[in-house]
C-alpha cells in the first residue's frame, strides 16, 4: 500500500512523526509536509515562487510552501506512482464545524481527494497533544479499513479523536459538521515602535453542538469520523436569486 502523508503543523511535528509510525508496518510511507508551520493556510496555492522539496533527517520531505503544495506537488511531480491513499495530521487541536474551512490538514486532504485518492484529515481534540498515540492508532484502523473495503470512488473523511487514551475511548461516530458562533475580536496591540498590530482572535465557542454532530461526539468521549463533500453550490437558493435577478 502506498501512503502519502502531509501535515500543516510542519515536518517537524510530534503528530506527523505519530502517524509516520502507526502508518509504516501498513506498507511504503512517504512524507510531504510544509517547512514551517502553516495552520490556517485552507487550500492556498502557491504561484509566486517556486516550490523547493528538501529531506529532513528522518527521511521527511518539506517543502516551502502550504499543505496543498506538498500534496499537488507529490502527486503531480513527485511519487512515481499514485499514492493509495492520503493522510494528513494529526493535527494538534480539532478541526470541526466552521474549522474546516481554515483547516490547513483539512486542506492537504482535500487536495488528494480532489486529485482523485481517498484521503483523510486526522486530528487530535487538544492543543496539549497528550496522546497521539491515540489519533495514531484511530488512523491504522482506518487505512486498514480502506484496505480491505476500499469505496468505489475517493471519499474525504474528516476525522477527529478525543485527547484521551486508547483504551477510555468510547466508539466511533459518522457525524455532521457543527458550526461555531462567531471568533472572537482581534486583540489590538501596540509594538515597542509604537506600530499598531492585530492578532486574529480565538474561534468562538460551539452554536450547534446537538447530538449527531462532530462537536457531541468529540465530547462524549468517541471518534468523529465527518464525510465531507467539495461542492459549495447553495442549491435550494437557486430559485430565489432567479427570481431576484428577474424582479
Amino acid at each position: 500500500m502506498r501512503i502519502l502523508l502531509s501535515n500543516d503543523d510542519g515536518y517537524f511535528a510530534p503528530g506527523l512523526a505519530a502517524l509516520a509510525e502507526a502508518l509504516a508496518p501498513l506498507g511504503q510511507v512517504t512524507v510531504v509536509a510544509p517547512e514551517r508551520d502553516r495552520s490556517g493556510a485552507s487550500n492556498s496555492l502557491t504561484l509566486d515562487r517556486p516550490l523547493r522539496l528538501r529531506t529532513a533527517a528522518n527521511g521527511f520531505y518539506f517543502v516551502n510552501g502550504t499543505p496543498t503544495d506538498c500534496v499537488h506537488l507529490a502527486v503531480t511531480g513527485m511519487l512515481e506512482e499514485l499514492p493509495d491513499i492520503v493522510v494528513s495530521g494529526i493535527n494538534a487541536g480539532s478541526n470541526m464545524g466552521d474549522d474546516t474551512l481554515y483547516s490547513g490538514t483539512v486542506a492537504a486532504a482535500t487536495e488528494g481527494y480532489l486529485l482523485g485518492v481517498p484521503s483523510i484529515a486526522m486530528s487530535l481534540s487538544s492543543h496539549q497533544g497528550k496522546h497521539f498515540e491515540t489519533a495514531g492508532r484511530v488512523a491504522r484502523e482506518l487505512v486498514e479499513r480502506f484496505a480491505r473495503q476500499p469505496f468505489g470512488k475517493p471519499v474525504l473523511l474528516n476525522v477527529n479523536v478525543p485527547d484521551i487514551p486508547w483504551e477510555q475511548l468510547k466508539g466511533q461516530r459518522v457525524t455532521r459538521l457543527g458550526r461555531r458562533h462567531k471568533a472572537e475580536p482581534v486583540v489590538r496591540q501596540t509594538t515597542p515602535r509604537g506600530e499598531i498590530v492585530y492578532w486574529v482572535g480565538a474561534a468562538g465557542p460551539a452554536a450547534d453542538a446537538a447530538d449527531g454532530t462532530d462537536f457531541y461526539a468529540v465530547e462524549q468521549g468517541y471518534v468523529s469520523i465527518t464525510p465531507l463533500q467539495i461542492d459549495l453550490t447553495h442549491a435550494a437558493q437557486i430559485g430565489a436569486v432567479n427570481s431576484w435577478l428577474a424582479g
